[in-house]
């Protein structure tokens, strides 16, 4: 328990030092969100492991970032790859795992269900029974996604209570991956006793993530990037659609301070549960308004319709309710959508102003630091709640 004095000290830069000299794994480290996850871990003095297979696009943030040159040990396991995995954690022993690994694309998953399934629902459960055997206090937080939840076209937006279900094949192995948690956790991981480790498993539900750095096909913001940068027309498959946008480092500031409060409190159990990370009611935004923002913080480009392809998978309104982590976590979204979508052309027309070979990662430091100092206040805040 810290006295108050040194309470007052803690800040969001540091999430009270609680990552200074850990081990921290990061599965899925060479993909957009693991990378500046990475990034981020290194600034805070973790001694960051990676797990993962080669970038999976050219370019990417990994390599523009130098993301390898911050690492202890880069490894390329394919996250299905049982032995090696449990093999790599057991000589890794982690104080703490972000399990990111995953097939990201719901495109992709319509192509390609079987695979989807396989490193979705089998990868997570691979990297929990290799924390099982481990038998070592662990902090461990899966993400999954905002479409693990059962598709109502709820306006009110989904809480962590509500069903699981996923209308198409990489939702619904998200849901699987959030029940093979729960199994885990309540099998496994629901009891403490004394002297012996504790493993406490959460997993986080992120709304749509934007950021510099991320290239994935079938992507709204990288499309709209492409196409103002090669001077094309942007096609939307549903301008109409509803969807809550973040920045990359409004749900990753979640995960960290998650991660904090499992490793600095007494009970981190109370924290071993879902939790959404995603912007307020009131900032979840139209397909078209992203791209007309877009438009106008680039100074060109236009926006067309096109037939969507996968219209009859998609949900039209998709929004989370964030109370939980607000109240239990003192976790908010400190970038609103306006403040995000600036950061993200920033760093794409910087991209573009460097050419090839650019050293991406000063912009990306700079986004944390710019973060951070807008956020530090009320999340120092979030970090004193449960202590």
């Amino acid at each position: 328990m810290r006295s108050e004095s040194r309470m007052r000290d803690l800040s969001f830069a540091d999430f009270g030092g609680q990552f200074r000299g850990k081990t921290v794994l990061v599965t899925g480290h060479t993909g957009f969100k693991g990378s500046w996850l990475a990034i981020w871990l290194s600034q805070l003095g973790a001694k960051v492991y990676g797990i993962s297979l080669d970038p999976p696009t050219n370019p990417n943030n990994y390599e523009l970032s130098r993301v390898a040159d911050l690492l202890t040990c880069d490894l390329r396991i394919d996250i299905r790859d049982r032995a090696r995995i449990v093999s790599a954690i057991s000589q890794i022993r982690p104080d703490v795992i972000f399990h990111l690994a995953a097939q990201p694309i719901v495109a992709y998953g319509i192509e390609n269900p079987f695979e989807t399934f396989e490193i979705n629902v089998m990868g997570t459960a691979t990297v929990l029974e290799a924390v099982r055997e481990l038998q070592q206090t662990c902090a461990v937080v899966v993400v999954t996604s905002d479409k693990c939840y059962k598709n109502t076209e709820s306006l009110l937006g989904y809480q962590e209570t509500d069903p699981l279900g996923g209308s198409e094949p990489y939702g619904a192995s998200k849901a699987a991956a959030e029940n093979i948690v729960n199994a885990y956790r309540q099998t496994f991981f629901s009891v403490s006793t004394k002297g012996a480790p504790v493993v406490s498993v959460a997993s986080a539900r992120a709304g749509n993530v934007i950021g510099g750095g991320d290239w994935s096909p079938h992507r709204v913001l990288p499309d709209i990037v492409s196409s103002l940068s090669n001077c094309k027309a942007i096609t939307l498959r549903s301008p109409d659609s509803v969807r809550p946008w973040q920045h990359v480092l409004v749900p990753i500031s979640g995960y960290l301070l998650l991660a904090a409060k499992m490793l600095s409190s007494s009970t981190p159990l109370a924290f071993a549960d879902a939790w959404n990370f995603g912007p307020f009611p009131d900032e979840v935004i139209t397909v078209q308004e992203v791209a007309e923002r877009a438009i106008k913080l680039w100074k060109s480009g236009r926006w067309v319709r096109a037939e969507n392809t996968y219209a009859a998978h998609e949900t039209k309104f998709l929004g989370l309710k964030i109370d939980k982590a607000v109240k239990n976590l003192g976790w908010y979204p400190s970038w609103n959508f306006d403040r995000s979508m600036e950061r993200t052309i920033d760093w794409y027309r910087a991209y573009k102003r460097n050419g090839i070979g650019s050293d991406m990662r000063i912009q990306c430091l700079n986004d944390i630091h710019e973060f951070v100092t807008a956020s530090e206040p009320d999340l120092v805040r979030g970090l004193r709640t449960h202590q």
